[in-house]
C-alpha cells in the first residue's frame, strides 16, 4: 500500500502540530536548568532538597506517560494531547509565582503530567498518521522538537538571566528574573492547544472506535491509496481486543510478553546513561568546575545547538540505515565520551571547600567529551528510542505498552535526576559519571543481544517480536 506524494505535505503539518508537545516537552524539562540557584536561594534548599526540586517533575512524569497510554486508547490522541497543553499551562504559570517548595513541587508534578503523556503520546499519534517509508523521519520530528524545547529554554534563560543580571535579580514587575524562566513557557503552551483543535484523530483509534467513516476521511487526507484495505487491516491487527487493557500485556504465565520488556529496557538504558544531568544540572555542573554562571548558561546553548544537529542527522539517517545501526554506533561513542568526562574529572583537584578545580586544558577536554557524549545520544538513542516505541508495539496493546514502558523511563529518570546532587557531594564527578559510562556500555550490549529492525514495515506488519532477535 502506497501513499500519494501530493500528501505528504499534510501529513508533514500533523506531524509538526504533534511534534510540539514534544517542544513543550523539552522546554519544561530544560527550563529548571537555570533556575536552580534561584530555587536554592528563594526556597534555602540544601542539596537533597534541591535534588527533589528539580525531579519532582518525573514523579508526574511517571504517572503521566502511565495513565496516558491508556486514555489515549479510551479517549483518543487528540484529547489527552490537549489535556496535556493545558497542564503546560497551568504548571508554567504556577511554577513562576510559587512562593514555598511545596507549591513549586506541585505545579511541577502538573507540569510532569503534561510531559508524561506527550513523551508517549506524541510520537504515538505521528506513527499512526505516517507512512511506512518516512514514519521513521517523521517519528524523530519528536526528539528534534524535545532538543528545540530545551535549546529554545537555554537561550531563554541565558538571554533572561543577562538581561536581568542573574537568575536571582528582580527583572519585570518587581519579579525575579527566574520565574521569568518558566513564564515564558506560557507561549508555546496556548499555541499547542489552539493549533490541536486543527488536527484530525488517529485513524487506527477511529477504527477501534468503530467510526470508520471518520477514519477514512483521516487515511484519504495523508493520501492513503487504499483506505478501505487500510482500515480492514488496522482492524485485524486489533481483533478480539477492542478494550484494551493492561492484561493484554501479559503472557499466559501472567508475566510481560518479550516485547513489552525490550520496550521497558530500552526505556531505562536511555536514561541510566545520564543524559538528563546534561539537560537538568548543566548550569550547575559547570559552575561547579569553574565555570561562571553566564558561561554555564551559554556553554548549555552551545549544547542545545549540537543536539539539534545531532537529531538532523538522525532524519536523514532513520529511514536510509535503519534503527539498530544508529543505535549501535550512538551507544559506543556515549561510552566512549562519558569515560573521557570521568577520566578527566579523576585528574582535577580539589580546593578547601571540596570543588572540583580543572587546569583549562582539562575544562576544555571535559567539556567537548560532554558534548561529544550529548552528540552520540541525540542521533541514536535520544530520537530512535521514541521511534521504535511509537512503532514496535502491535495495534491491540500499543497503549497499554506504551503507559508501562513511559512508567520505566521516567522512573529511570527520576532515579538518576534525584541521585546527582547526592553523588556530587558524596562520591564526586569522576565516579558519578564512570557509572554513566558503564550504563552506556550496557546499553551497546543490550542492541547487540536483544534489538532487531523495524525499518519499512507497516504498523500492521508488527508482530510480537518482531523488533527483538
Amino acid at each position: 500500500m502506497k501513499h500519494k506524494v501530493g500528501n505528504l505535505s499534510s501529513v508533514i503539518r500533523l506531524s509538526v502540530i504533534a511534534a510540539i508537545g514534544g517542544f513543550l516537552f523539552g522546554f519544561d524539562s530544560g527550563v529548571i536548568n537555570g533556575t536552580v540557584g534561584g530555587l536554592q536561594t528563594a526556597f534555602n534548599s540544601d542539596r537533597i532538597g534541591t535534588g527533589f526540586n528539580v525531579a519532582s517533575m518525573l514523579l508526574g512524569c511517571a504517572v503521566g506517560a502511565f495513565i496516558a497510554g491508556q486514555l489515549a486508547d479510551r479517549w483518543g490522541r487528540r484529547k489527552v494531547m490537549s489535556l496535556a497543553a493545558a497542564l503546560f499551562l497551568l504548571s508554567a504559570w504556577g511554577s513562576g509565582i510559587s512562593d514555598t517548595s511545596s507549591e513549586f513541587v506541585l505545579y511541577r508534578i502538573i507540569g510532569g503530567l503534561a510531559v508524561g503523556a506527550a513523551s508517549i503520546i506524541c510520537p504515538a499519534y505521528i506513527s499512526e498518521i505516517a507512512p511506512s517509508q518516512v514514519r521513521g523521519s517523521l517519528a524523530t520530528l519528536q526528539q528534534i522538537a524535545i532538543i528545540s524545547g530545551l535549546f529554545a529554554s537555554f537561550l531563554s534563560n541565558y538571554t533572561v538571566a543577562n538581561v536581568a543580571g542573574s537568575s536571582l535579580d528582580v527583572w519585570l514587575w518587581g519579579y525575579e528574573a527566574w520565574r521569568w524562566m518558566f513564564w515564558a513557557e506560557i507561549i508555546p503552551a496556548s499555541a499547542f492547544g489552539l493549533l490541536l483543535l486543527t488536527i484530525p484523530e488517529s485513524p487506527r483509534y477511529l477504527v477501534s472506535s468503530k467510526r470508520d467513516a471518520e477514519a477514512m476521511s483521516v487515511l484519504e487526507q495523508v493520501g492513503e491509496e487504499h483506505p478501505t484495505q487500510k482500515i480492514e487491516a488496522i482492524r485485524v491487527s486489533i481483533e478480539n481486543h477492542s478494550s484494551p487493557a493492561l492484561s493484554d500485556c501479559l503472557d499466559s504465565a501472567r508475566l510481560l510478553k518479550p516485547i513489552i520488556w525490550i520496550g521497558i529496557s530500552m526505556a531505562v538504558l536511555q536514561q541510566i546513561s545520564g543524559i538528563n544531568v546534561v539537560f537538568y544540572y548543566g548550569a550547575i555542573l559547570w559552575q561547579s568546575v569553574g565555570f561562571t554562571e553566564s558561561d554555564a548558561l551559554l556553554i548549555n546553548v552551545a549544547s542545545g545547538g549540537i543536539s539539534i544537529l545531532a537529531c538532523l542527522i538522525a532524519v536523514a539517517l532513520v529511514d536510509r540505515v535503519g534503527r539498530r545501526p544508529l543505535l549501535l554506533v550512538g551507544s559506543t561513542g556515549m561510552a566512549l565520551s562519558l569515560t573521557v568526562v570521568s577520566a578527566t574529572f579523576l585528574g582535577g583537584a580539589l580546593d578547601q571547600s571540596g570543588q572540583l578545580l580543572l587546569a583549562p586544558s582539562q575544562g576544555i577536554t571535559a567539556l567537548v567529551a560532554a558534548n561529544a557524549f550529548v552528540f552520540c545520544f541525540n542521533f541514536s538513542w535520544g530520537p530512535i528510542m521514541w521511534v521504535l516505541l511509537g512503532e514496535m508495539f502491535p495495534n491491540a496493546l500499543r497503549g497499554s505498552a506504551l503507559a508501562l514502558a513511559g512508567l520505566a523511563q521516567w522512573t529511570a529518570n527520576f532515579a538518576v535526576t534525584m541521585t546527582f546532587p547526592i553523588f556530587l557531594e558524596s562520591i564526586g564527578l569522576a565516579i558519578t559519571y564512570g557509572i554513566y559510562a558503564i550504563g552506556a556500555g550496557m546499553s551497546l550490549i543490550f542492541v547487540l543481544r536483544y534489538v532487531g529492525e523495524s525499518r519499512g514495515l507497516d504498523l500492521e506488519q508488527m508482530s510480537e517480536g518482531r523488533v527483538g532477535l
